[in-house]
């Protein structure tokens, strides 16, 4: 790779950074400025971006829980979104020409891009939601769900678009299912190195082959084998190892974006008009959920998610370019609309739980009267000590606190699977959302006299903050942080103490070694520096 290209994606990535934007949009603008500098992409860059898009795939089917695909306002809501959002822009009649001016008044020309800009990104809500640790929340889960159904209609799509009927040995796929303990025993060998990234790379390229070879869509494949993997004993250090490169692969994929396009001043203008369209497509996400008689909670963050256009929309608009549906200029212009639309959603998510707060009043008015019996939570009744997170820090705190304070400690947990888990083996634990301020006000906290933030992202630790302090919870706050940065960001906000991760392993490394030492050291009198 060329140093210029580096070069030019970190200079942009770290300007947005500190605009409080996330790296994504300075890519994107990165590769228009290259484009519109009329440099060439390098070798390979296609190359990076699928790989990032397939690795991507791959991790969220490590997340994935095929019950979630199996629920009602998942499969229904991502059909009826679909259906709805096709049927409502053809119904717009001149507003459409309007909006899709290339359109000519085709109304096949005007479904096909409605089609093209019903789906959302996968790579820009994933990263969204990874970015804010919300993957395995309510509404992170139900955004990942209709990225996925989305994506098998998509498949669909490409199907009949392009005539490529998948071969007979695809009705074989399903028997992968039978390859799990082999993989699980594979994983298991690997170790904790390199060799455990490596194989992750082979798994996810080999399912994306492997349905490639049967003329199936080959991201599919690389989705496919990470629900496999999901659940087994090393999936989530297969998913923490490939995270990082993950991430930098996908820088290939947002600079291939900006060099789709070389916009106009009137394309950009057309553009910023089609991203109009995405209140229509949060509202109508938004009315589908509270249908289903999801909270309005999880019916704003989920549709806040969802409220971009796909990179789908560009392969759409491509193939529509090659069999001559669609003139050149709509495709630069479908690409500037998914750009803007990325940067847009980008900055509107990370302000989601402040909106929420601010507009929950308004929001309920429209939630179903049985939605809070069929999502309420459940009380942790007696409890002076709440843990947040139920990772390897709050799992470790809670066996340290439970045996002194026996029914007055409990933790919060917002993975369903692993909520139950700990129920079943007789720890008081509660299903819910730390970051949910519903959750907090439906809370009995009066005997609170701790809670203890056990959670690894910083993001997320900010919003629970900002949520209890709108609250009526009067006690005391705890925190965890890897830097010093973040330990003293989490004081300003309001959290009583933050203790600095690293430094409290070394601390407590320390105190159970000190009685190694002889009676000279007294692990109770081990001070840590911050």
């Amino acid at each position: 790779m060329d140093f210029l290209w580096i070069c030019v994606a970190f200079v942009f990535g770290f300007a947005a950074k500190q605009f409080s934007l996330p790296p994504l949009v300075g890519y994107l603008l990165a590769g228009f400025l290259l484009n519109a500098l009329g440099i060439q992409p390098f070798e390979g860059l296609n190359e990076l971006a699928d790989l990032g898009i397939t690795l991507m795939l791959f991790t969220i089917g490590l997340k994935l829980n095929l019950r979630d695909l199996a629920k009602v306002e998942v499969w229904g809501g991502t059909s009826l979104h679909t259906l709805l959002w096709c049927a409502l822009l053809l119904v717009g009649g001149l507003a459409l020409i309007w909006v899709f001016p290339f359109a000519e008044g085709n109304w096949l020309l005007v479904l096909l891009v409605a089609f093209a800009v019903s789906f959302s990104s996968t790579v820009c809500v994933m990263k969204t939601l990874e970015d804010s640790a919300e993957l395995k929340s309510r509404h992170g889960d139900l955004a990942i769900g209709v990225l996925v159904i989305q994506d098998i209609i998509a498949v669909l799509f490409l199907v009949i678009a392009t005539g490529n009927i998948p071969s007979v040995w695809a009705l074989a796929l399903p028997a992968l299912y039978f390859a799990r303990p082999v993989l699980a025993a594979l994983l298991s060998r690997c170790g904790h190195g390199e060799l455990l990234v490596l194989v992750g790379f082979f798994i996810a390229l080999g399912g994306y082959n492997l349905f490639y070879a049967v003329d199936v869509k080959g991201d599919l494949g690389a989705l496919i084998l990470g629900m496999l993997v999901a659940g087994l004993p090393k999936s989530n250090e297969l998913y923490k190892s490939l995270a990082s490169l993950k991430d930098l692969f996908l820088v290939g994929f947002f600079l291939t974006i900006g060099f789709s396009a070389l916009p106009t001043w009137e394309l950009l203008a057309w553009a910023m008009l089609m991203i109009v369209l995405l209140p229509v497509k949060f509202a109508l996400f938004f009315a589908l959920f509270i249908s289903f008689k999801l909270r309005a909670r999880t019916a704003f963050l989920s549709s806040l998610a969802l409220a971009n256009f796909s990179e789908f929309g560009l392969i759409v608009a491509s193939k529509g370019v090659e069999n001559g549906w669609l003139p050149e200029d709509e495709l630069v212009m479908i690409a500037l609309a998914v750009a803007i639309s990325f940067v847009a959603s980008s900055f509107l998510y990370r302000r989601a739980h402040t909106l929420y707060a601010r507009y929950k009043g308004f929001l309920g008015r429209f939630e179903h009267p049985k939605a809070q019996v069929i999502h309420g939570y459940q009380q942790p009744y007696g409890a002076e000590v709440l843990i947040c997170g139920m990772g390897r820090v709050g799992s470790g705190a809670y066996n340290a606190l439970q045996p002194h304070l026996h029914e007055k400690v409990w933790c919060v947990e917002v993975d369903e699977g692993r909520a139950m888990a700990a129920q079943k083996k007789g720890r008081n634990v509660v299903l819910g959302d730390a970051d949910d301020i519903d959750f907090w006000e439906q809370l009995d906290v009066t005997r609170v006299k701790l809670i203890m933030l056990a959670i690894p992202s910083i993001q997320e630790m900010k919003n629970i903050i900002y949520q209890l302090r709108q609250t009526s919870y009067s006690g005391r706050i705890a925190a965890v942080a890897r830097y010093d940065d973040e330990r003293k960001e989490l004081i300003k906000l309001g959290a009583d103490v933050v203790f600095n991760y690293y430094a409290e392993v070394g601390a407590g490394f320390a105190a159970e070694c000190a009685h190694l030492m002889g009676p000279d050291v007294n692990p109770n009198q081990l001070v840590i520096q911050h």
